[in-house]
């Protein structure tokens, strides 16, 4: 009998596909998928039903071969509320703003009989809200939260259906639960070992939410002028997310306030007894590596202690030195490959026929307004954020009032999520006064 018996994932979208194939393959557990009803996800259904419940998983490169697979899921729930059964384990694959939106409309019964939540790709805050919401409806469940989900997945031929392509994948992730010496981590671990993916323990789901390199790079790359006027502005000329001005929005300054937003997380992180992080040494030894001649050792280990001027230059230095691939192979004409071309994306509309805003800011406000609350709650400073958050609500304000009369997404709406701020402090303080006691 195993702890992972029965799963559930919540989610219909590439990453699903991906962690079905996975669990079912190498845990041999009964997997289900269950998801909103949308046009999107209908086509997912109609694709999965008509290939008798098959769902397949390709990768583009032949290194992480270990991702391939195809699994007949158990079941398919049209619904969130149609969700039925025992299921010891509930995966979270959903968009971290839309968590406890989800498990509102699911059957409490169905909550209460989970043994464990998992957080497939949490923002810093995620585990301490879903800790807080079921213990609000009596749930005693483990709550396990990822660093960031494992790879790169989309849709084969970008369209819903029941196979994804996944075209990256990660060497290293953490991994963080609410219950000590917790047997479904180490199951977890052995699991992305037969994946060839390092699974790193932290000491807490709270300290695993802080090594996600896109809780510190988006906000600046994205919360900017320059990049929003690319998103929601018609532009003749196309710019790119990690391109320096004026091919993209990497200044000085924004070097500058990407060091602040980073030093604001890490007084978060210092106020709840956390680890703190090494920027510069988490971008090059879990992200992008860097060749000795740009960056080095010293460099890199000792970031933490330089003059906040030194740090910049160094951060600066990374930024530049990624601008080509530096381990590619050259052409004849010594170009090497074109690493930092990522176009800013811009407004699109989505299946459902309204103006919605890509992922990319989209994720990153919920993110950094999650920040902001628990900063405000641990009475921390945090005016960088305050900044980014600030620009960026002004932005979309703007966008609106421009053409009122325009079917668009709430992702246009300013928002407090104050619900879910008040949960994540409610979970924080009790676990500080529970500490401060145990001291």
């Amino acid at each position: 009998m195993t702890p992972f018996e029965r799963v559930l994932l919540l989610g219909t979208g590439p990453t699903s596909i991906q962690l079905a194939v996975n669990f079912k393959n190498n845990l041999n557990c009964e997997i289900s998928i269950a998801g909103r009803e949308s046009i999107r996800s209908k086509n997912v259904y109609e694709n999965i039903a008509k290939q008798g419940f098959l769902v397949k998983a390709n990768t583009q490169n032949k290194q992480h071969h270990t991702l391939n697979g195809e699994c007949v899921i158990d079941k398919l729930y049209k619904g969130y509320h149609k969700i039925a059964g025992n299921w010891d384990t509930i995966i979270l694959s959903v968009t971290t703003d839309a968590y406890t939106t989800v498990l509102k409309q699911m059957d409490q019964k169905v909550l209460l009989d989970a043994k464990c939540v998992v957080l497939i790709s949490p923002t810093f805050g995620s585990n301490s809200l879903i800790a807080s919401y079921l213990k609000s409806v009596s749930s005693q469940a483990e709550v396990i939260s990822f660093s960031t989900y494992y790879g790169d997945t989309r849709w084969l031929n970008d369209t819903p259906s029941n196979e994804v392509l996944t075209t990256g994948m990660k060497k290293k992730v953490y991994i963080g639960s609410t219950k000590n010496n917790s047997e479904r981590m180490t199951i977890l671990k052995n699991l992305f070992h037969q994946l060839g993916i390092q699974l790193e323990m932290m000491a807490s789901p709270l300290e695993a939410e802080t090594r996600n390199i896109s809780l510190y790079v988006h906000p600046p790359l994205f919360m900017n002028e320059f990049s929003l006027k690319e998103i929601f502005e018609e532009t003749t000329v196309k710019k790119y997310v990690y391109k320096l001005y004026p091919e993209g929005p990497i200044t000085k300054q924004l070097i500058h306030n990407l060091l602040n937003h980073w030093k604001e997380i890490m007084a978060v992180v210092q106020r709840l007894n956390i680890k703190t992080l090494n920027l510069l040494q988490f971008m090059v030894d879990d992200n992008y590596p860097l060749r000795s001649e740009s960056l080095s050792r010293s460099d890199i280990e000792n970031f933490e202690q330089f003059e906040p001027i030194h740090q910049e230059y160094l951060l600066y230095i990374r930024y530049a030195s990624l601008l080509i691939d530096p381990f590619s192979t050259p052409d004849v004409e010594g170009r090497y490959f074109d690493f930092s071309a990522v176009p800013i994306r811009k407004m699109f509309l989505n299946l459902d026929g309204y103006w919605d805003i890509p992922r990319m800011p989209k994720e990153d406000y919920y993110r950094v307004k999650i920040i902001q609350g628990i900063a405000r709650c641990l009475n921390v400073d945090c005016p960088m954020i305050d900044q980014f958050i600030q620009i960026y609500e002004k932005k979309i304000q703007e966008v609106v009032a421009a053409s009122s009369e325009v079917l668009r997404s709430d992702a246009f709406t300013v928002r407090t999520y104050s619900e879910d701020i008040q949960l994540i402090c409610n979970e924080i303080k009790s676990n500080l006064e529970t500490t401060t006691f145990t001291k």
